[in-house]
């Protein structure tokens, strides 16, 4: 699929500060919508707003995004819509390796063969240690699913797991810092993708992965800003390796070992992109923690 072949998905989002967000509120009840007086408005409702106060459409401040979507068969970001509510959190690594097996990824990422054991559902990386990351084989590929830290999307470890040969790819989300997908052939990085500004790549061939970028929906060519791009690197990584996780490949008791927590991890410490100072570990935070109201965004389809 060439560059011309497909237009991207593009997502327009409208930010607004608190005084708007408070007239949404107020004019929300006033139209017999349920609204709460904290978190994100419905978008259906901001979208009625705007559409009966266009002063406040025009200064509310507009940018653009792309939806990666699949636009030949194949894994698709759809399929990875349940890990944003599932128990993997906000930081983990989730490592492919083709053609060694569980307790070899483990080794290779440093584990010791007499700490490897069953995982159970209370084996959870804590501030305060371990690290847990579990494997399961599915055909050809071994799982590893890191739980809050990124060792495995390492060079060091990509390198190894891949060496001789071999092939692994990495897909690590952070909320606090910047995502990352890793490929690696025969122990050489062929390239890492900020899945979330595609366009910044690196590696020894960093467009290798070009046409698969393009099948997701994506120019390897703009400067776009990717609205879902932990969903976009997963499905790219089930296109190059066959796999699809879904919530039963989380199951447990499942093999895996407690790692020592290096000083580095960031269970530990932080730093926030944009170089914050760095702050406790977000882990396993509760998910009903409210919104701020300070800004509300809205996102509607322009094109297709």
């Amino acid at each position: 699929m060439s560059d011309a072949d497909f237009t991207p998905l593009r997502v327009t989002y409208w930010t607004h500060g608190r005084d708007t967000s408070r007239r949404i509120r107020t004019w929300a009840k006033t139209k017999d919508y349920s609204v709460s007086e904290r978190g994100q408005v419905a978008p259906e409702i901001i979208e009625a707003f705007f559409a009966t106060h266009p002063e406040a459409y025009e200064q509310a401040n507009k940018f653009e995004m792309v939806h990666a979507t699949a636009r030949t068969p194949g894994a698709s970001p759809e399929d990875y819509e349940w890990q944003g509510d599932s128990q993997l959190g906000d930081i983990y690594t989730i490592v492919f390796v083709r053609g060694i097996d569980e307790r070899e990824v483990l080794r290779r990422l440093g584990a010791a063969d007499e700490d490897i054991r069953l995982i159970g559902d209370g084996d959870r990386s804590y501030p305060e240690g371990p690290q847990i990351i579990t494997v399961r084989r599915i055909g050809d590929w071994t799982v590893a699913i890191e739980d809050c830290g990124w060792r495995g999307a390492q060079r060091e470890a990509l390198s190894a797991l891949s060496r001789n040969g071999g092939e692994a790819v990495a897909v690590q989300r952070h909320d606090y810092a910047q995502h990352h997908f890793t490929y690696a052939v025969d122990g050489r990085l062929i390239t890492d993708i900020n899945p979330g500004f595609p366009i910044d790549r690196q590696g020894e061939d960093p467009d290798r992965l070009n046409r698969h970028l393009r099948e997701l929906g994506i120019d390897p060519a703009a400067r776009d800003s990717i609205d879902n791009p932990i969903p976009a690197g997963l499905a790219l990584a089930s296109r190059i390796t066959g796999v699809t996780i879904s919530p039963q490949h989380l199951r447990r008791p499942t093999l895996g070992p407690p790692y020592p927590m290096p000083p580095s991890d960031p269970c530990q410490r932080r730093t926030g992109s944009g170089g914050d100072a760095a702050m406790p570990s977000p882990c396993h935070r509760a998910l009903s923690e409210p919104c701020s109201d300070h800004t509300v965004t809205l996102n509607v389809v322009r094109a297709s």
